[in-house]
């Protein structure tokens, strides 16, 4: 079967993106592999698709629980027999997930990279018929990097106890040059086919903005945006998260809560509330990072200024993932800068470091807070200042910034308007951004229906309303308006197993007027 063909049949898409086929090809010919692709930019599928396509097993080693539950939980909508195993499970529940890994139930394994060298896993491995190890955010095996996590130094190590080494495929979303070294060093990879797309999301629109009140510009941007429009915003203080929580819900908007200071049953059950639109707003610190793989967030706000743009590339990159328009706006203060640096210089994160290389790293990170205080007070395109500190060129305007649209950088939140547009207009002119293509009257009323008809399944299937389908694929069926299951399957999106899942649910709305509400009584 042609790689385009697997493709639309697992994951529902006719072509692959930028750079993904490269990769694909080089890993099914035997390469060690390492992608640096931006989020968003389909980084899974480069390590999901050879292992649905090769004899063995492949393992996933990926550093947050969250994570995993949303690949594995994505992967089983297109068909595809996936686990995980980490501390989220019980002794038992992790013995009951290695039997049956043992006896070839899933093709595809996560595992937290602690895990890798547990006895019982160790013992699992060496006998697995791997046909592949992938490394996902692999830019954490780096003490130069943003994320650094001693337990991805032991990869190198579990690569080297099995009896037989698999291509090793090593992804991450940002990585500038001594961070790729580095990941090609510790992780051993041989000779590895290395690929780095364009860091540019044409889809994220960047703002930068000094605000009088960040509680008062915060709750007049929001009241701008659709109400129906989910968003995370970043907090740098446990703090800062809970106030600016409480004042969303006392502002009337649906909000929830993550930090480390939670117990752990309410960061699962806050991260699910988000995660199935129980709540449209996440307030969160960068505990919340890695760990969300939300296809549709349309705003991405950092209430407070990160200390590196690595960090802030990546959490703002949360934001449209699904490809539709989306928001990445930063509220900066001085106040920011000094207490960033003040974190900076009281850190202490890396024991194992000697007082030379803490030296050195404290250098490194004062001046990655310098080029993330340039970004945010830029009086250039923001999106050209992102790419070029990532070594891409890039071309002076985007058309698409705070700074390209001309607005002000400093505002007084009690005066004028949010946008220099009124309200509705704003609303209006994000709402046009977001339609990807204009609809008719009945159009619009069809693709209202197929949101019900989503939203209604989401909620009996007790899944995140974009794991069923994402509103590109909506938009996609009310233009092609199938009437078989053929035909449904030249829907974007749309492969054979959610065709077969859900396929005759949207047919009967969409070839016989069926009402949504009507499918699912009983």
């Amino acid at each position: 079967m042609e790689l385009t063909e697997s493709l639309k049949k697992w994951f529902g898409h006719d072509s692959f993106r930028e750079g993904q086929e490269d990769l694909i090809r080089a890993l099914m010919s035997g390469r060690d592999i390492l992608g640096v692709m931006p989020t968003g930019a389909g980084k899974s599928v480069c390590y999901q698709l050879p292992a649905l396509l090769s004899p063995g097993m492949t393992l996933v080693v990926s550093p947050l629980i969250a994570l995993m539950k949303d690949q594995v939980m994505a992967l089983k909508q297109s068909g595809v027999a996936a686990a995980y195993i980490n501390s989220s499970l019980t002794p038992g529940q992790q013995q009951e997930a290695i039997r049956r890994a043992k006896n070839g139930a899933y093709k595809i394994v996560y595992v937290a990279p602690e895990r890798l060298q547990t006895p019982a896993f160790l013992d699992f491995a060496v006998h697995a018929p791997l046909s592949l190890l992938a490394v996902d955010e692999a830019h954490c095996v780096s003490q130069w990097g943003q994320d650094f996590r001693p337990s991805y130094l032991k990869i190198a190590d579990f690569v080297r106890a099995l009896p037989h080494r698999p291509p090793v495929a090593a992804f991450t979303a940002t990585a500038t040059q001594q961070v790729r070294t580095d990941m090609i060093r510790l992780l051993e990879l041989e000779a590895p086919y290395t690929l780095v797309t364009g860091y540019n999301r044409p889809n994220l629109r960047f703002l930068s903005v000094k605000p009088t009140s960040k509680p008062g510009y915060l709750l007049r941007y929001l009241k701008e945006a659709d109400p129906d429009a989910c968003g995370i915003i970043y907090c740098s203080t446990r703090k800062n998260v809970e106030d600016v929580c409480e004042r969303l819900r006392q502002g009337g908007f649906s909000a929830t809560r993550y930090h480390a200071g939670l117990t752990d049953e309410e960061r699962r059950r806050n991260q699910d509330d988000f995660k199935m639109d129980r709540a449209r707003i996440m307030v969160a610190t960068n505990a919340f990072g890695m760990g969300i793989d939300k296809a549709d967030v349309r705003f991405v706000i950092h209430y407070n200024m990160p200390r590196d743009l690595e960090s802030y590339y990546q959490e703002a990159g949360r934001a449209g993932r699904d490809g539709d328009p989306a928001d990445c706006l930063l509220l900066y203060s001085g106040q920011d800068v000094i207490t960033a640096r003040w974190m900076i210089e009281h850190s202490d994160d890396n024991p194992e470091l000697d007082a030379d290389e803490r030296a050195e790293l404290q250098r490194r990170d004062l001046e990655r807070l310098k080029q993330m205080t340039f970004y945010a007070t830029s009086k250039r395109c923001l999106r050209a200042f992102l790419l070029r500190y990532f070594g891409e060129d890039a071309p002076d305007g985007c058309g698409s910034c705070s700074v390209c649209e001309e607005l002000p950088f400093e505002v007084d939140t009690g005066r004028g308007r949010l946008y220099g547009m009124p309200a509705k207009e704003a609303r209006r002119e994000r709402k046009r951004r977001q339609e990807a293509i204009p609809f008719t009257g009945w159009e619009a009323a069809q693709y209202e229906n197929l949101r019900t008809l989503r939203a209604l399944l989401a909620a009996h299937f007790h899944l995140p309303v974009y794991m069923i389908f994402s509103d590109a694929s909506l938009r996609d069926m009310v233009q092609k308006r199938p009437k078989t299951e053929d035909e449904f399957l030249e829907v974007s999106g749309v492969g054979q197993a959610k065709l077969e899942r859900y396929g005759a649910y949207f047919l009967a709305v969409l070839r016989d007027g069926k009402e949504p509400n009507s499918l699912l009584q009983g």
